[in-house]
């Protein structure tokens, strides 16, 4: 996979992010054609004291419909990079220091821009886990 260093580099600032406590969301988004699938949004969450991700699959099929999975951290980069071009576009990861966008051109090559964040406040769920660790 041509791409496989650029999304390793957005996963290494997902997981810095989780690691710092600036995360604020992911989400797969800009689909190609009219698909089903919406977005994935993906958030922490905890499951009996570990730190975990909910994915939650936005689909417009008669109406909306959500489907929610939770994963552990290191599955992210599996369950997600599947939907990369099929449908999706573009993964946005919104952390308090920055937006951080992953984009497919029209040839397919991924590329990282940079812009300042949307999210003055990390996730919730992040801070209050990261807060009872220490």
């Amino acid at each position: 996979m041509p791409n496989t260093p650029t999304y390793n580099a957005l996963f290494n600032r997902f997981r810095e992010s989780l690691n710092d406590g600036t995360f604020a969301k992911l989400t797969l988004a800009k689909t190609i054609g009219n698909t089903d699938l919406k977005n994935i949004y993906v958030r922490t969450t905890v499951e009996d004291g570990i730190l975990k991700l909910a994915l939650k699959f936005k689909i417009y099929k008669d109406g909306m419909e959500e489907i929610e999975k939770t994963i552990l951290l290191e599955e992210l980069e599996t369950e997600v990079l599947p939907y990369m071009n099929n449908p999706f576009l573009s993964i946005l990861l919104f952390t308090t220091e920055a937006d951080v966008t992953l984009k497919l051109n029209k040839k397919r090559v991924a590329t990282i821009t940079e812009q300042p964040p949307t999210f003055k406040n990390a996730d919730p769920v992040l801070l209050e886990f990261l807060a009872q660790s220490k």
